[in-house]
């Protein structure tokens, strides 16, 4: 289990980037959920023993990542939100360059276990190539590909599926739902479709503070009825927006298609009920705060361990590679 207790970073200026933060989290995907400059980025790198918080505690299986970090980081595997190669070296001897870095060993030396680990990141038929050639999925497995040498019991992804394909994310998806399978992977997005498709729980962070702490489903459940759709011209939009909480304004046909968050049963007139999506439940929780998520979801208790519940669904991630609609 990791354990964060009272997490606290306060950078010169001073800029306040984690707020008390507190969260347990089990074995499996756990998805952290917020905009850019949330605090994200801060809180893997406090957890990657890469940052000294100002205060508060990190705990892996009951160790102290911070009391020892290099103990810890030997059970760990990170995938920062950028990642250096050298773009001449070819895939394999960056992967052994990494490997060395990190002081992996290996029976069969470190050329065979570059080998396996790109076969199982689907980049062995590309291991001669250079790192140049690679495309922006490539290089993400390729990361990965370093992030599990060693058996790591926890798995830290920093924003990985920014900037990919459609192709390239569903690939990626495989792949961290394959690996979240028997240690805990600690996924750090603000694209919802990842935390959707991927994790069976997951927490909002918010300007440095932890707002709420859920399932897909059980957020979905706390707006259930409440979103509704249509369209208006250009002139209409800025009243429209004044009046309602609007979740997503899409182009269409030269007007917009808007989905509104109308909880108390009184959409915009020629608006028609939708289906709600997670997407939805975050853009109100981002707008709104937290205080409506209580008929179906959580706010972050004094103890925020997950009910057994929520650390059981969705169990079979590798199967689901459709985000929820």
């Amino acid at each position: 289990m990791l354990v964060l207790r009272d997490l606290v970073k306060v950078y010169p200026g001073p800029v306040t980037a984690l707020r008390g933060v507190r969260l347990e989290v089990q074995s499996g995907m756990f998805g952290l959920l917020g905009p850019n400059g949330a605090g994200k980025s801060t809180l893997m790198k406090i957890v990657a023993g890469l940052l000294e918080p100002t205060s508060g505690q990190v705990e892996l299986d009951g160790a102290d990542v911070l009391a020892d970090p290099r103990r810890v980081q030997r059970r760990l595997g990170y995938l920062p939100q950028d990642f250096g190669f050298y773009p001449h070296l070819s895939g394999r001897d960056m992967l052994i360059h990494l490997l060395r870095l990190k002081g992996v060993k290996a029976k069969g030396g470190l050329k065979r276990l570059a080998g396996e680990l790109l076969e199982r990141v689907a980049l062995g038929s590309a291991a001669s190539r250079k790192v140049k050639e690679y495309s922006g999925g490539m290089r993400q497995r390729l990361g990965i590909a370093q992030a599990i040498a060693g058996d790591p019991r926890l798995i830290v992804v920093d924003e990985p599926t920014a900037g990919l394909d459609p192709e390239e994310r569903l690939r990626f998806y495989h792949l961290l739902a394959e690996l979240a399978q028997d240690r805990i992977v600690l996924l750090s997005t603000h694209i919802v479709e990842d935390v959707s498709v991927l994790c069976p729980a997951f927490a909002v962070i918010r300007q440095g503070e932890l707002v709420a702490r859920t399932t897909p489903s059980r957020a979905r459940a706390a707006i259930q009825g409440t979103i509704h759709e249509g369209e208006v011209g250009a002139e209409d939009l800025p009243a429209l927006l004044e009046r309602h909480t609007v979740t997503r304004s899409t182009l269409f046909e030269g007007r917009h298609r808007v989905r509104v968050f109308a909880d108390d049963g009184r959409p915009p007139a020629g608006f028609s009920a939708a289906q709600e999506s997670l997407e939805d439940a975050y853009m109100i929780l981002m707008k709104r705060g937290a205080d409506f998520l209580s008929r179906g979801a959580d706010a972050p208790p004094e103890d925020s361990r997950p009910p057994s519940a929520e650390a059981n669904e969705g169990a079979s991630l590798a199967a689901n590679t459709e985000a929820e609609a």
